[in-house]
């Protein structure tokens, strides 16, 4: 039974500001267990959890294994290669076959948008969604939005620039939904060739000018370059994006006030960002990985967890 109005986390545009605020505030609680000598509860003993994995993943796929661990979740791992599914099985049966054995959850990262959203049609199990293609990535989007909470205490107010792909960021949408859910202005800024067509009637600002973007916004959340989901000749070469779209240390020195840098990994360095600035005090880059553990486990938790937190686990 979910502790939210909601069986399923397909997309942020299906949940309300109030309920992203308790996934937050609950993640907030969640980070209190991580820092304990002993990093685990009981709470989700007994569900089964299969990471239904079907392209590439570091930080996601561990983040959710790490949050099903610390819940004491049961935790099964599927990836495509190696599968039947190499062998002409449908995603479908694919899944059936899983959920007859008794599953409970799946998270699931596809590269076709909307695979997701396809599987809570047909599956009983409750589905999370972990990237589907250049849609949505509603966890990063919230661990993103806890990250910017504790740093500037409210979200209400924030300018907050994305840089980079947006067009092939599931990242991207995921944050412009949730941060203006939450009362954040979102400035978009790119190449033209790079920002989706009417992505205006997000109420999001669009301009070209990294320079523009950094004297306006208190936080820039820095987007890879994402060739491997582009067509050719979108941007003359990486040399030219960096020149225009880099953040470097010398652009960042022009910000009126210091400014928060976020970016979602994997870094291009030396590309979408230096490494001089990764690596500053303006960073919160390795805040966002910590937090994406305590958002998934709040996620896994409010979906999953039929029976409150028992009080010795003192959340």
């Amino acid at each position: 039974m979910s502790l939210l109005p909601h069986k399923h986390l397909l997309s942020l545009a299906d949940y309300s500001e109030q309920d992203i605020a308790i996934l937050l505030d609950t993640a907030e609680r969640m980070k209190e267990i991580l820092d304990r000598p002993v990093k685990k509860v009981p709470t989700l003993r007994g569900v089964t959890v299969v990471n239904l994995f079907m392209e590439p993943s570091t930080r996601t796929r561990i983040s959710f294994e790490l949050a099903e661990k610390r819940l004491s979740a049961d935790t099964l791992n599927f990836s495509a290669s190696g599968s039947s599914l190499s062998k002409g099985e449908t995603l479908l049966d694919t899944a059936l076959n899983i959920e007859a054995m008794k599953i409970d959850v799946v998270v699931m990262r596809h590269k076709s948008p909307g695979s997701p959203h396809f599987l809570a049609r047909h599956l009983d199990a409750i589905i999370i969604n972990a990237g589907d293609g250049c849609h949505e990535h509603p966890t990063q989007a919230l661990l993103d939005m806890l990250t910017l909470r504790q740093k500037f205490g409210t979200l209400k107010g924030l300018h907050v620039g994305l840089v980079g792909d947006i067009s092939h960021s599931r990242v991207a949408l995921s944050n412009i939904i949730g941060l203006s859910k939450m009362g954040a202005h979102v400035v978009l800024c790119g190449p033209t060739t790079l920002i989706p067509r009417g992505v205006e009637r997000f109420g999001v600002s669009i301009t070209h000018s990294l320079d523009e973007t950094i004297r306006t916004c208190d936080a820039l959340n820095i987007l890879r370059i994402q060739l491997e989901r582009q067509e050719a000749g979108l941007f003359p070469s990486l040399r030219e994006y960096q020149a225009y779209f880099g953040l470097t240390r010398r652009r960042l020195d022009q910000a009126k006030a210091p400014l928060t840098i976020l970016h979602p990994g994997p870094i291009n360095r030396g590309v979408e960002i230096t490494s001089d600035v990764a690596d500053s005090e303006h960073s919160v880059i390795l805040q966002q990985v910590t937090n994406g553990v305590a958002v998934r486990m709040a996620v896994l938790y409010l979906l999953a967890g039929a029976q409150p937190v028992a009080a010795e686990t003192k959340m």
